[in-house]
């Protein structure tokens, strides 16, 4: 999410000088304006306003987060939840999936889905094709695709070590998975 992006109840930082009109997206509580929606906060005329950022279905080449629900030895099932940045509607997810061919783009060959993926996995793809009438077909084939969030077994929250490994900060026990690239490096 962008730093300019509000949250609901998030103080908006008016300008010096006469107050712009509050618009919808906006509130007044104790004298301060407050975002009801999340977005940007944007001038229309002498109105200051927040539009609702509207969700859309995947598309080929749409940035998509979602869930690993389940695996079989030739794909993963992702529930995916945010397409472009915009998180969708409770209830309104839409199904992936990752063939072994899509995770990476070199030793295809070799992939084990086991050693990608666990079930409850956050995994950032793209979206390559439509895939059949059940679900969107996604690739992981990037340095900056892969898991980006992942639990171990005792519980705790994975830091990834390389490409391939993350590490669990209260047992130290390595676990396999295709890491995507932390967007601060």
């Amino acid at each position: 999410m962008a730093s300019n992006t509000l949250l609901p109840g998030q103080l908006v930082s008016l300008p010096h000088g006469p107050a712009p009109k509050i618009g919808g997206g906006l509130y007044l509580k104790d004298g301060q304006a407050r975002a009801s929606l999340v977005g940007v906060a944007q001038y229309e005329g002498s109105t200051l306003a927040i539009s609702r950022i509207r969700s859309h279905p995947p598309a080929a080449n749409s940035v998509v987060l979602g869930t690993v629900t389940r695996l079989s030895p030739l794909q993963a099932m992702v529930s995916i939840s945010v397409v472009d940045g915009v998180p969708l509607p409770a209830g309104e997810e839409f199904n992936g999936v990752i063939r072994t061919q899509d995770v990476r783009a070199t030793e295809k060959d070799k992939v084990k889905i086991g050693d990608c993926f666990r079930g409850g996995d956050v995994v950032k793809g793209i979206v390559i094709s439509l895939g059949d009438a059940r679900s969107y077909y996604i690739t992981t084939a990037r340095n900056d695709l892969g898991v980006i969030f992942a639990t171990s077994e005792a519980g705790a929250s994975m830091d990834p070590v390389s490409w391939q490994e993350m590490r669990c900060p209260k047992t130290g026990r390595i676990e396999k998975r295709k890491c995507a690239k932390p967007e601060t490096l």
